[in-house]
């Protein structure tokens, strides 16, 4: 079995995205303590504090599920799309509940509040189904689910910590 179907194969890589998404989470919470009363004063902030928080916990939540020893491949790949499909959802919800602002363009909107979800639960989901499969990339689709909730959040905290101030 390759190491794309082999859950047990991605121990190392999982703890890292476990101990990364976990210390950006933390900070998030500092971010949004630190500048809450401001935070608080834009209507479309709260909810991206939200969708930060998704965004982050759902790498989170997967490498934690990568990680529980003794685990086969169909149980992994279940508990993975069960996962992507709830923060999705999340995530989602969060977007189709917060309109543009006033400065904001449709494209721009739709762009900033779809494509994370997209490519953080969308990939989750496509690492899950192809998983089961048996075929089409496995869990190598969980890189680019990782990747895209970690930097999707950063650039979130980065606008509820710095530039929320300018």
């Amino acid at each position: 079995m390759t190491a794309a179907y082999a859950p047990e194969s991605w121990d190392g890589f999982a703890l890292a995205v476990v101990t990364a998404a976990a210390t950006l989470t933390g900070l998030l919470f500092v971010a949004v303590s630190i500048n809450l009363q401001r935070i608080l004063s834009f209507p479309n902030l709260p909810p991206r504090a939200g969708q930060t928080l998704i965004l982050f916990s759902t790498p989170l939540f997967s490498g934690l599920l990568l990680v529980i020893p003794g685990q086969g491949r169909t149980p992994v790949a279940i508990e993975l799309l069960v996962a992507g499909i709830l923060f999705g959802a999340g995530l989602i919800r969060i977007d189709t509940r917060t309109p543009p602002s006033a400065n904001t363009n449709r494209l721009t909107w739709l762009v900033s509040g779809f494509f994370p979800a997209v490519v953080s639960c969308g990939c989750l989901v496509v690492a899950a189904a192809t998983l089961l499969a048996h075929a089409g990339g496995g869990l190598y689709w969980f890189v680019p689910s990782a990747l895209g909730g970690v930097a999707f959040g950063l650039i979130n905290a980065w606008v509820l910590l710095v530039e929320i101030l300018r």
